[in-house]
């Protein structure tokens, strides 16, 4: 039988349901089961300046689909190795709920969705939401610890509180280091005038963290900065998607130039996922309003699977279990 004019199924992009990658849904976190929790956070009450992150969960799984492989995964022509193959469960679950005007219910609803998706024995993928959201997750993450931070970002986000906002966008990785089950924070990408007090910068130093720009970053090489991270340890990355470029990552609140470009990123978030065990990751700050082109989003996507990607084929490599 000549095969030429059998009918497929293709799933193009443009077609179906748009959940993360198109991987199915799970509504309920009761029933879990899978390697993989995608999780949408659509919360921007945190932010500072431009709001309209709280639409890149979709803005993001919009853009996923673009790179959505099906079951047979996804073949990296550069590295002739097939990624995200059929032995892997991964799910989209959905949105945390949201109560308009009361940001810690919201952040109570999401550190309560991640300690669910942690006790199910998930990766969890969360999908902001304004960089706020990370501090819930951080929260949510205890069960794992401890463990250590590496945030890509334009922002240092270490202000104590802002008019006794504690909770904000600008206030997560502070946060973050007041938990006992974390360890280390690397903050990579850092960059530009007034985006932290002196103050602030002084009190991430004086807590250990490593603050590195891009200049910094590529003055250094990748050895080098991959020498600041504890090797065979545990790592939760947190990547606001200002810490790029805004000339391929335009859709974001409070994008700021000289950011890192997509294959210094690609290839960062490799070597992490080789260095130690990931736990987990967040990509927050996408703003579909300042989108036009979608570009930001697919960008964001892109970045999410290339990332779940290094992690899983290192569990395959190893032989380990997914969250460990």
């Amino acid at each position: 039988m000549d095969n030429k004019n059998e009918k497929q199924f293709l799933n193009l992009p443009f077609t179906g349901i748009c959940t993360f990658g198109k991987y199915p849904m799970c509504n309920d976190l009761e029933k879990l089961n899978a390697d993989v929790a995608v999780i949408g956070v659509p919360n921007d009450m945190g932010t500072q300046w431009k709001s309209g992150a709280r639409m890149g969960p979709r803005g993001i799984r919009e853009g996923s689909t673009l790179y959505s492989f099906g079951l047979e995964g996804a073949y990296d022509i550069e590295n002739d190795i097939m990624y995200l193959g059929p032995d892997w469960k991964i799910v989209d679950c959905g949105d945390v709920d949201m109560v308009h005007g009361d940001i810690m219910q919201c952040h109570e609803n999401t550190e309560a969705a991640i300690r669910k998706i942690v006790s199910k024995g998930a990766l969890p993928v969360v999908l902001g939401g304004d960089h706020s959201i990370t501090a819930p997750v951080g929260k949510g993450l205890e069960e794992l610890g401890p463990f250590h931070v590496i945030q890509i970002d334009a922002h240092l986000d270490w202000a104590d509180h802002r008019s006794g906002m504690r909770y904000g966008h600008g206030n997560c990785i502070r946060r973050l280091s007041e938990l006992d089950h974390v360890q280390q924070i690397f903050q990579f990408g850092i960059r530009g005038i007034s985006s932290s007090k002196k103050e602030d910068v002084d009190a991430a130093r004086d807590y250990g963290s490593v603050i590195l720009s891009p200049r910094q970053m590529r003055e250094m090489g990748l050895e080098q900065v991959l020498e600041h991270i504890p090797a065979g340890e545990k790592y939760y990355v947190t990547i606001d998607i200002d810490g790029i470029d805004p000339s391929i990552a335009p859709g974001t609140g409070t994008p700021s130039p000289g950011g890192l470009l997509y294959d210094e990123i690609n290839e960062l978030l490799e070597r992490i996922a080789k260095r130690g065990n990931v736990i987990g990751f967040d990509i927050v700050e996408v703003a579909p309003p300042y989108d036009p082109t979608g570009m930001t989003g697919q960008v964001a996507a892109r970045i999410s699977l290339d990332l779940l990607s290094y992690v899983l084929k290192e569990r395959e490599r190893t032989g380990a279990s997914i969250v460990m």
